[in-house]
């Protein structure tokens, strides 16, 4: 009993207890385990001839689950053999039809963990590559679909004593982390180095007399420690630079790591070749100083950037993994909680308070009030009635809800966002190219400017003139020009990613300032675009009010146009019975719809004169060869902000003008309304187009701003274009940005924010040119010694992103 009592599993290290051992042969000897599951993972692993394994790996005691032994796949990886996750988990990899996914390894201890579960996937039948990170703890693993599956994938895992998880990562979240990992470690080593290094030279600071051979081994320690601040921290600064200087034939441009590289590169090799000879200055405190001093300021503005893509990120993160599945509704509302990506459209899900919304769909019991602030940038709640539409990323707040599902996965609204923030972080302002060509003719500027002081110096006085070399390479790195522009442009689309404006293209904020004109759309733009059937008038003699409103909500069924919409939704009310045309209906984009005679649109286009409704109500009229069959009337709001917006832009001198396909006294009298001099109604896309053209030919920058479903001409010709609204018609549209918030109020923050930028970038400009005039005549003077020279530099780089940050909170 006491012999048994002391034994140890053969695979976890745990103490079996008698009641608990298993004995079984492998390699020729008798093992013991705790547990059936430690016995199957061990016969696995010497199956395979990984028994080395148990060499080199780092003692585990966790202990497996007892159903690894029966080898059938559990209950819980089963749904991971559904087709729908093929699209969510995996991607196409090569022409032969296989697949690729990333899988998260838990109970990962050591490099051992990483080189067994690699060899074990790769003897797994259908695996044709893996490739394990240790740090991330991340395995890409290439398979065939016709021979394993992602259940039986995560399964083989197991059955070596691991874990595995499909990982559905935001990859600029990954990688940021990543990025951040890498520069604080780097930092580290640098700090590290000059905290030791200056501690060894500070006898030298103060002119303490010691001995030859004691300053010798403290020079000679200070070099040791600075190798490894110029092989590993510095390590990314000569790999840019190297990279320039390769491609400098092509481009024609040095970056700004080059004159960094040299002027490390040419102080380190003075300082060794002083050291030898035993005499002359040696520069590992300035170097080893200099190094931590730019790693810092990178490292504020890496947080800086990656702040700035903050909004990005929270769109792009991944849903709940998990759902409530109501399985018998409404018979019972039985709950079991699935995968969400195993969830279809039709299928009815509780989202209790407090929990996110994993999926689009509509509210089907219990009303309550969602937080849509991550889609809208606007935080006050939105009440929820039954019938209303419920989106992805959105969090429930007073009951719990049940939805049927509509859209899931990537057919979701935060997706179609997220896949359009991704487009805007890849967009490079003009002022950014601009500011990086810039860049790049300096520092060829400076470093001849640097070899020419240096020459000077070696006419002068020639035992000064490598430090003068080092001190102006030093002193006139352009990191602050560099980082004045583009830190403040993502520091301001961060800012109004969070107001609700999502920018898709570089320049929005730039078109503001510049903008001149501003040209708004009527229907869904400076109104809600959500109007109510007010009435009926003109009915011919012959035809009822249902059958007008019937023929009508026929021509416009499957149109998304906010009178459309108002049109099917007033002939649901009334559930009246659609007719069917002989001929299809063609729509006449921005004019109306025709079948056969029957033409629905604007009085213009259809040819008939005005009602005897004008004002606020807007009208489309339904006619036929013989004349005007009926009117209908409609009553609509100003949308909530306008009367801020028109005020932001009218303090900025910015013309106002107002075109439309309404009828032109509906257009008219809400121009006056609303306190718009230029405006134009009954106008075809045609016409907006040609409307803008003619601005921009007087050598106006014009801003346009319409509801992206009808405007897409006006939006395309427009220098900057704003769509207000969501979804799919927004991207075919061509919008430069869209306004995912109900309120123009954003607009007018946008509008104070690309102000607040330009300020910045201006004082970021100045600032860095300031710093160059005096510290590089300074340098070039001899004044400055290579680490003040590089305390200065990193200041000034510094000073420019934490200014730019501020616009973050703006």
């Amino acid at each position: 009993m006491d012999q048994k009592l002391a034994l140890h599993c053969y695979h976890c290290s745990s103490l079996i207890l008698s009641q608990d051992l298993i004995e079984a042969e492998l390699g020729g000897e008798s093992r013991s385990f705790c547990c059936s599951g430690c016995m199957a993972i061990a016969q696995t692993i010497h199956g395979e001839g990984l028994e080395v394994f148990y060499t080199r790996r780092s003692q585990a005691s966790d202990r497996p689950p007892s159903y690894l032994a029966s080898h059938e796949i559990p209950e819980k990886l089963k749904p991971y053999d559904d087709p729908s996750l093929l699209g969510r988990f995996t991607r196409t990899f090569g022409d032969g039809g296989s697949l690729e996914t990333t899988l998260r390894l838990e109970k990962i201890r050591c490099a051992a963990c990483v080189w067994l579960c690699e060899q074990h996937l790769r003897r797994h039948a259908g695996v044709q590559d893996v490739q394990i990170n240790y740090v991330t703890q991340k395995a890409i693993v290439h398979f065939s679909p016709e021979k394993t599956s992602l259940a039986r994938l995560l399964f083989s895992i197991e059955q070596i004593g691991y874990e595995a998880w499909p990982f559905e990562p935001s990859l600029s979240r990954d990688q940021s982390q990543k990025e951040r990992r890498n520069l604080l470690l780097r930092l580290g080593v640098a700090m590290l180095g000059m905290m030791q290094v200056m501690m060894y030279a500070w006898p030298t600071y103060v002119g303490v007399d010691i001995a030859p051979e004691f300053e010798m081994l403290l020079a000679w320690v200070s070099w040791g420690l600075t190798v490894p601040v110029m092989i590993y921290s510095a390590g990314p600064i000569f790999h840019s630079a190297g990279r320039s200087l390769y491609s400098f034939r092509k481009t024609h441009m040095l970056g700004m790591d080059v004159p960094i590289a040299l002027a490390l590169a040419l102080a380190f090799i003075a300082g060794t070749i002083n050291l030898v000879k035993g005499s002359g200055q040696s520069y590992f405190d300035s170097i080893t100083m200099f190094v931590a001093f730019i790693l810092a300021a990178r490292y504020v503005e890496l947080l800086a950037r990656q702040d700035a893509q903050g909004g990005a990120e929270a769109l792009a993160k991944q849903l709940p993994a998990t759902c409530e599945l109501a399985l018998h509704y409404p018979v019972s509302q039985e709950i079991k909680v699935v995968p969400v990506v195993n969830c279809n459209p039709g299928a009815v899900l509780r989202v209790s308070p407090g929990e996110v919304v994993p999926a689009d769909g509509v509210l089907i019991e219990n009303p309550s009030a969602l937080d849509e602030s991550l889609l809208t940038g606007e935080s006050t709640p939105v009440e929820k009635k039954i019938g209303d539409r419920v989106y992805a990323g959105t969090h429930n707040i007073l009951n719990p809800l049940f939805i049927r599902i509509e859209a899931v996965g990537q057919s979701t609204r935060i997706a179609g966002i997220a896949s359009l923030l991704d487009q805007a972080l890849l967009a490079k302002p003009v002022m950014v190219s601009l500011a990086e060509k810039w860049t790049a003719y300096f520092v060829v500027f400076l470093l001849l400017n640097a070899f020419a002081s240096s020459v000077l110096w070696l006419y002068f006085d020639s035992s000064r003139a490598w430090t003068v070399l080092v001190s102006v390479l030093v002193a006139s790195c352009p990191c602050a020009l560099s980082f004045a522009v583009p830190t403040a442009m993502a520091a301001a689309q961060s800012a109004v990613t969070r107001l609700g404006l999502l920018i898709v293209r570089g320049h929005v904020m730039e078109g503001l300032v510049k903008a001149t004109d501003v040209v708004l759309d009527k229907t869904g733009t400076l109104t809600m675009g959500q109007p109510e059937l007010l009435e009926v008038t003109h009915i011919r003699a012959g035809y009822r009010r249902e059958d007008v409103l019937a023929i009508a909500a026929a021509l416009e069924s499957g149109q998304r146009h906010p009178l459309a919409l108002s049109l099917l939704r007033a002939c649901a009310a009334e559930n009246l019975l659609l007719p069917s045309f002989s001929d299809p209906v063609i729509n006449h984009m921005g004019s109306g719809l025709s079948s056969g005679s029957y033409r629905l649109g604007s009085s213009a286009w259809v040819g008939v004169g005005q009602g005897s409704q004008l004002g606020q109500y807007g009208q489309v009229h339904l006619a036929d060869d013989q004349g005007l069959i009926a009117s209908f009337v409609f009553l609509d709001t100003p949308r909530v902000g306008l009367d801020q917006f028109l005020k932001a832009v009218k303090s900025r001198n910015i013309s106002i003008h107002l075109v439309s396909g309404d009828d032109r006294s509906t257009v008219a009298w809400w121009a006056q309304h609303v306190g718009i001099e230029h405006f134009q109604g009954s106008c075809t896309p045609e016409d907006k187009y040609d409307y803008i053209e003619h601005l921009q030919k007087q050598g106006r920058c014009v801003w346009a701003i319409g509801d992206g479903v009808n405007d897409a001409p006006l939006l395309a010709r427009a220098d900057v274009s704003i769509a207000v609204g969501t979804g799919a018609p927004l991207a075919a549209a061509g919008a430069d940005a869209i306004l995912t918030a109900s309120s123009l109020q954003p607009l007018a923050k946008a509008l104070q924010l690309a102000d607040k930028t330009q300020t910045i970038i201006k004082e970021n400009l100045i600032w860095a040119l300031i710093y160059n005039l005096l510290a590089i005549p300074a340098a070039m003077m001899g004044w400055v010694n290579p680490w003040v020279a590089g305390i200065g530099m990193s200041l000034s780089s510094l000073a420019v992103t934490l200014n730019a940050w501020r616009l973050r909170n703006a």
